[in-house]
C-alpha cells in the first residue's frame, strides 16, 4: 500500500497515529473444575476484569484478545489491572498475557508516541 495517506484513511485503517493496541491473553485452567464453575469464571471475569475495566474479549474462554471497548488503544494499566485480577484466581493453573501489540496489524511494531 501507499505509505502516503491522508488522514482520514489512515484513521479508517486504524494506522500511525489511529494504531489501536490490545493484547492476548492465554488462560490455562485447573483439570478437575466443574462447568458451573467454569461458567461462573467466565462471567466474573468478563464483568469484573473486562467489562469493569472499559475493556471488550475477543476469544475462547481459553484464548482470546482484549481490546478497548470504543475505538482507542488499552493502556498499561489496563493491562495491569487485569492480570491483578487474574492473580489471585483459584481456577487458573495460570495463564499468559502478551505485552501491549498492535489489534489489527499484530506484525507491526507499536508507534512511540
Amino acid at each position: 500500500m501507499a505509505t502516503n495517506r491522508s488522514r482520514r484513511l489512515r484513521k479508517k485503517l486504524c494506522v500511525d497515529e489511529f494504531q489501536e493496541l490490545g493484547f492476548e491473553l492465554t488462560l490455562n485452567f485447573k483439570a478437575d473444575l466443574s462447568d458451573q464453575t467454569l461458567d461462573a469464571f467466565v462471567d466474573q471475569f468478563l464483568d469484573q476484569a473486562i467489562a469493569g475495566n472499559g475493556l471488550d474479549y475477543v476469544g475462547g474462554e481459553d484464548y482470546g484478545l482484549v481490546c478497548l471497548a470504543k475505538r482507542g488503544s488499552v493502556n498499561e494499566e489496563q493491562r495491569a489491572a487485569v492480570e491483578a485480577w487474574l492473580k489471585g484466581r483459584d481456577e487458573l493453573q495460570n495463564y499468559e498475557i502478551s505485552p501491549l501489540l498492535d489489534v489489527w496489524y499484530p506484525e507491526n511494531p507499536i508507534n512511540q508516541a
